[in-house]
């Protein structure tokens, strides 16, 4: 059945182990397998053929004579080895011979113009030969070394191909013979390699790699000149890069136990949940620099974002979450997963977003350093293709996020309707999940070992579950808390089954006080999805004029959740009682607060899930609703 999304089987500090990507089969009809076949089907295929147009694959077949001139930004060869790391894993759940062969051709051409000695890049030949590792703090040449070889672990594992593999290791090997103490003292301003570093070292069991690793984690970023992740008080800086360095920290705690390191991750992901992160999970705050911005500094129409940023944070919990065994990280995962990642996609799977704002009120907008910021709309097409693929090796992958294990039982850690065979205690398990979750609030778990067998099942709940609760073979009650692993340890036999309550009550979320553009405002969330209003479902008012009553702290009216199959690939709308602002175009911009007379309308409010916003074109769009106090 393979590996983990990570090789954890001789990670020595993993508290939780990783399930074999092969060994979980996602259905059709679930939330993601319609999006899973869509990023097979459309999105892997035609991203094939945009980086063909745009001469991502010439570049390599130039070097050898067959092509001439290059195209596109320096770092394109990162996303076609992003690509090929997604097909490697989508091949290790079905055979596809006809992606296979395409992805064979495109390795052989990268193969065939490796240097000598080891060094492989596009853009830093020529008459830029004497540029190499010259301008690491914008070069990004390891950062592509590293998509590299993370490309071709995940291919290798496969198919069992190991051309790539080969390349991988030549340009490793290069790397530590002109890196590391004496040598050259510093890293890639984009930090990628440290990571792809360690899963190198899994695959093939060569130490220098993981020691090169550590040697890059130990040196300033040179892009900003940030300290080590180790040291860093605070995430700073490039949203993306902080992500890959603090996820690659978590890999080198799990290989080595390194205390120091582990205790500033977790200072840091304080950090993040403690005014960094958006409500959809989002990550960025500033398009300057693509970056984070001060504590509490969130900007709705002005959040990048970045689908990346969602990408590289989910990765960073889920290292997290191996290493502790925490909820908390995998509850993590999920709100970034179906609000801010999945908005990066479209409902076909094959056009994306690179920024993910919270807010849209029509036409172009200028960001605080005055880019014109266009009207959002997904695309299959990005100048810059970083985020394309990696939505795509995140959805291929997808799988192999759903179920941990430890020596002692079988961890739940995402819901969606899926199959799977794991080992405890040397014997296989079948799990299998029945679910339309996150629409309806019941999981179904059937648990059948091959033979009878004593073990712990832990079930994820949600922080937003109160009430939740689980019925083994439809009696014996068990209570759960929110936020915290459901433990059910018994001797389990085939047809045993728990059945899973996850209540899901429409919650209106409120900011920190001193987010100061959510003041006096509401984000509805229901379940693990945050819900936004767009101007197509709303045409009785402006939806930046919406306001929702507030009733003793929580939502006044009757507030409704129903599902509609003939809606956005089919979800669950909220709607329920609001009010508009009348005749605001009249009203003085500046107003004495005795003067006010804001007259208001009764309308009805429809909200959609965030992430599918813009799916029907351009359309107004807001999350954050205002609010006014209901008569008593």
């Amino acid at each position: 059945m393979g590996k983990g999304i990570i090789d954890t089987n001789s990670t020595p500090q993993a508290r939780l182990q990783t399930v074999p990507l092969g060994a979980v089969r996602m259905a059709e009809n679930g939330f993601w397998g319609p999006l899973r076949r869509g990023n097979v089907e459309r999105g892997l295929n035609k991203l094939h053929d945009l980086l063909e147009e745009n001469g991502h694959m010439d570049n390599f077949r130039r070097l050898a004579g067959k092509k001439v001139g290059r195209r596109g930004p320096l770092f394109t060869d990162s996303d076609l080895y992003k690509w090929i790391e997604a097909v490697g894993y989508v091949l290790q759940f079905e055979k596809d011979a006809e992606l296979q062969a395409r992805t064979d051709a495109v390795i052989a051409d990268i193969a065939a113009v490796q240097e000598e000695d080891g060094y492989l890049n596009t853009y830093f030949i020529e008459e830029r030969k004497a540029e190499r590792y010259q301008h690491l703090e914008y070069s990004h040449e390891m950062y592509c070394a590293g998509h590299l070889m993370q490309g071709a672990v995940a291919y290798h594992r496969a198919t069992g191909n190991d051309t790539l593999l080969q390349v991988a290791c030549k340009f490793a090997d290069h790397l530590a013979r002109e890196f590391g103490p004496g040598k050259r003292e510093i890293t890639d301003g984009h930090p990628e390699v440290e990571l792809a570093l360690v899963e190198l070292y899994r695959e093939t069991g060569e130490k220098r790699y993981l020691d090169l690793a550590g040697f890059f984690l130990s040196k300033p970023q040179s892009s900003m000149n940030l300290p080590p992740i180790a040291q860093r008080e605070t995430l700073v800086g490039h949203a993306v890069r902080s992500a890959y360095i603090c996820a690659a920290g978590a890999d080198w705690v799990l290989e080595t136990g390194d205390q120091a390191m582990q205790a500033n991750l977790e200072n840091l992901w304080r950090d993040l949940l403690g005014g960094k992160i958006y409500v959809t999970g989002g990550v960025g705050a500033r398009y300057e620099g693509e970056a984070f911005g001060e504590p509490y500094e969130l900007p709705n129409a002005r959040a990048y974002a970045e689908t990346c940023a969602q990408n590289g944070h989910f990765m960073w919990a889920f290292r997290m979450l191996l290493l502790t065994g925490k909820c908390e990280f995998a509850e993590v995962m999920e709100w970034i997963l179906y609000n801010g990642l999945r908005s990066g996609v479209s409902l076909g799977g094959d056009e994306y977003f690179y920024m993910n704002p919270l807010s849209y009120d029509g036409g172009e907008k200028f960001s605080a350093t005055g880019h014109r910021v266009p009207p959002p709309q997904r695309s299959t097409w990005h100048g810059c293709t970083c985020c394309p693929p990696n939505v795509q090796r995140l959805l291929a992958s997808l799988p192999g996020y759903m179920l941990a294990t430890d020596d002692k039982g079988i961890y739940v850690n995402l819901y969606d309707e899926c199959e799977a065979e794991v080992k405890v205690g040397g014997g296989s398990v079948r799990v299998t999940m029945r679910t339309q979750y996150p629409w309806q609030d019941t999981v179904r778990i059937d648990v059948d070992p091959e033979t009878e067998r004593s073990f712990a099942l832990r079930l994820r709940i949600p922080q937003w579950a109160r009430g939740a609760a689980a019925m083994i073979n439809g009696r014996d009650a068990v209570p759960a808390q929110p936020g915290e692993y459901l433990t059910i340890e018994r001797t389990w036999r085939l047809g045993d089954n728990v059945t899973l309550h996850l209540p899901m009550a429409i919650d209106a979320l409120v900011s920190h006080p001193r987010v100061s553009e959510n003041r006096g405002a509401v984000a509805l969330r229901r379940g693990p999805v945050v819900y936004c209003v767009e101007g197509v479902d709303n045409p009785e008012a402006d939806v930046a004029d919406l306001q929702v009553a507030i009733e003793d702290g929580d939502l006044g009216g009757e507030w409704e959740a129903r599902y509609d199959a003939s809606l956005l690939g089919g979800v669950t709308v909220l709607q329920g009682p609001g009010f508009a602002g009348d005749a605001l175009e009249d009203t003085p911009l500046y107003t004495a607060l005795p003067e006010v007379d804001a007259g208001c309308r009764t309308v009805m409010i429809t909200a959609v899930p965030y992430y599918a916003w813009a799916n029907r074109g351009a359309s107004k769009m807001r999350v954050w609703l205002g609010t006014v106090e209901a008569a008593g």
